[in-house]
């Protein structure tokens, strides 16, 4: 669950300042979502009220709050204190598509058995029952997720702006089409200004992580190789591999002879097969996380083995890093999709009849996309979207535009209320 943080501009000496609220916790401890969103939703409300109402009276008054979509009600407090809000989707808009088309009631697949053919849908590809979100099927054990995946949906006709954490030329044909029911506005990729158009110097992370990275164990190991000679896997901050996966994988990563910087949380760790740090450690380094955009953007990474969530994908987009998806569960099947077969960045890979990806085929995809014979089309593929995603945030690029136009039209209407 993200914080809520009030930011406010002074002036251009002294940038932004930061406010957290309170969440209904006095401090940090186990519970579960259904507890954490019931204590969340009777609190933040309230606080978050408080907070903007507090500098209503100040030079910098809240004119416009911007709220993550899975959030909704942030919109009634908008209304209730008299400011805009502004809805910011980020998943792609194609999952969004999916989502809207199920709570629609025209797309209803409950089983694999019941899924004949292909889904094909308006400003989509035909995809196949693998290649869905996982929520399209029903909550499952996550019924609080599941509540929050659709309820973004719930006010979405009554927000100010919609804003989406992609690019117009990314997603076209679903970008179009949305636009066609709703004002969207993609504002993205939104990835550190240095890694992109490098307009904002002192734009060089995201200002927060989860964890803490091993970045100097990373980043000296990765200078010792050679350029497009390390494959690197990371499958984010949540997802959970069993421990008969946990093994194929690694035993795939040792049989494909390539080096290998592998994010292992750790809790993850004791999944990992007796003695495989060592037996490997000439070919591999294992860290429990790692600043996964300076890796990504290093000479030495030729391919990200990921779960295709949304960040790591735009991520690997934005760096040209060819992709192997091994997708896990949500949007993540989607991305898959569109990373294989529509942008053609990347393979994906095939799971076997216990719905396990085998060493065998882990180390097939390794070298269909290390080597670079094989490879061209991709790598050719990435280099292409990597430039027109810095053409997007760059200075007159579509999600530039997007962003200039809101802060115009909130500027101008600050300056016709004053008046």
């Amino acid at each position: 669950m993200p914080d809520f943080r009030l930011w406010r501009k002074h002036s251009a000496a002294e940038g932004a300042a930061e406010e957290t609220i309170f969440d209904g916790f006095q401090r940090r401890r186990a519970a579960s979502p259904d507890e954490f969103l019931k204590r969340y939703k009777a609190t933040v409300p309230q606080s978050l009220a408080e907070l903007i109402e507090k500098h209503g009276s100040s030079p910098y008054p809240v004119k416009c709050i911007i709220y993550d979509s899975v959030l909704p009600w942030v919109l009634d407090v908008a209304r209730n204190t008299g400011i805009s809000g502004a809805s910011f989707f980020t998943q792609s808009c194609a999952v969004s598509v999916l989502y809207y088309h199920e709570i629609q009631g025209s797309l209803k697949v409950s089983s694999e058995a019941e899924a004949v053919g292909v889904v094909s849908l308006p400003s989509l590809p035909e995809l196949e029952f693998n290649d869905l979100p996982s929520f399209v099927n029903g909550a499952g054990s996550y019924p609080a997720i599941y509540d929050l995946v659709f309820s973004r949906f719930s006010n979405i006709d009554d927000a100010d702006w919609l804003f989406w954490n992609t690019f117009n030329g990314l997603e076209e044909e679903v970008v179009n089409w949305m636009a066609s029911k709703w004002p969207i506005k993609p504002i993205g990729p939104t990835i550190p200004s240095m890694f992109l158009d490098k307009r904002l110097e002192d734009d060089k992370e995201y200002g927060l992580s989860l964890f803490k990275p091993n970045s100097d164990a990373c980043m000296e190991w990765l200078d010792s190789k050679e350029p497009d000679s390390v494959v690197y896997v990371s499958f984010g901050s949540l997802a959970a591999l069993g421990e008969v996966q946990m093994a194929e994988l690694a035993w795939g990563l040792k049989r494909s002879n390539t080096s290998f910087l592998w994010v292992v949380r750790e809790p993850e760790k004791e999944k990992l097969p007796n003695n495989f740090i060592e037996e490997t450690k000439e070919m591999g380094l294992v860290v429990t996380w790692s600043p996964q955009l300076e890796v990504l953007a290093h000479k030495s990474v030729g391919c990200f083995i990921t779960h295709c969530g949304w960040n790591s994908t735009l991520e690997a987009l934005s760096l040209g890093v060819p992709m192997v998806a091994m997708p896990q569960w949500t949007d993540q099947p989607t991305n898959a999709k569109f990373v294989s077969d529509i942008w053609k960045v990347g393979i994906r890979v095939k799971v076997d009849e216990e719905g396990i990806v085998t060493q065998k085929e882990i180390e097939r995809c390794i070298r269909e996309v290390m080597e670079r014979e094989i490879s061209n089309e991709m790598v050719k593929n990435s280099e292409k979207w990597k430039k027109l995603a810095c053409m997007a945030v760059d200075d007159g690029g579509s999600s530039d535009k997007n962003i200039e136009e809101f802060v115009t039209k909130l500027v101008c209407n600050s300056n016709s209320f004053k008046e």
